[in-house]
């Protein structure tokens, strides 16, 4: 399907959804990818998922359906529902707060003092370093052996996030390394 028709299908999705449950048109823009069709004839309809989640919405005409069921695991929970009905305010809120996250994660001892092991473990990375786990990994294992060290720059980095769940703050501590990774292509695509 072209961008064009799809980019259409978007903008009767985003009318449908703040016109039959409240949701914000911007977290439709934000948060759905479309699939693709499903079904024939007139029991046709687009699939859209939400990147997060991967709970659905079905398009017929325009009308919407969100799919509460995905084969066992249920969806569109009370959460995601109020996740897609936030106004501006409250995202631009949310932008802020992660941006300010990842500031902090930038500059935050914790970051600088593993910074070249977290980055070894990237493929597209000048440093790699073949052979070990993947980057996922790899911040668990330094988070798990920083917990039992109780590292105090763990600690305050915790205490800083607001939260102690390892795998929240791996993904928090690679967050910094995704922005290295991106300078370093465009310093090879300007080098090139």
């Amino acid at each position: 399907m072209s961008p064009a028709k799809i980019n259409e299908l978007f903008d009767v999705l985003r009318a449908a959804c703040a016109r039959q449950f409240g949701f914000n048109p911007r977290q439709i823009t934000t948060s759905m990818r479309y699939v693709g069709p499903e079904g024939h004839g007139k029991d046709l309809v687009q699939i859209f998922r939400d990147s997060h989640t991967h709970s659905q919405i079905a398009l017929k005409s325009t009308f919407a359906t969100l799919r509460e069921k995905h084969g066992d695991k249920p969806h569109w929970t009370d959460a995601e529902k109020a996740h897609y009905k936030m106004s501006d305010a409250e995202i631009d809120a949310g932008i802020a707060a992660r941006q300010a996250e990842l500031d902090f994660t930038c500059t935050c001892p914790l970051y600088l003092d593993h910074r070249a092991e977290l980055l070894s473990h990237y493929k597209d990375w000048p440093g790699y370093q073949p052979g070990g786990p993947n980057p996922r990994e790899a911040a668990r294992a330094l988070i798990a052996t920083l917990t039992e060290a109780k590292d105090p720059r763990l600690t305050a980095f915790a205490e800083r996030m607001q939260s102690n769940d390892p795998e929240h703050l791996a993904h928090l501590i690679l967050a910094p390394c995704h922005l290295e990774l991106e300078a370093s292509k465009a310093d090879k695509a300007i080098a090139a």
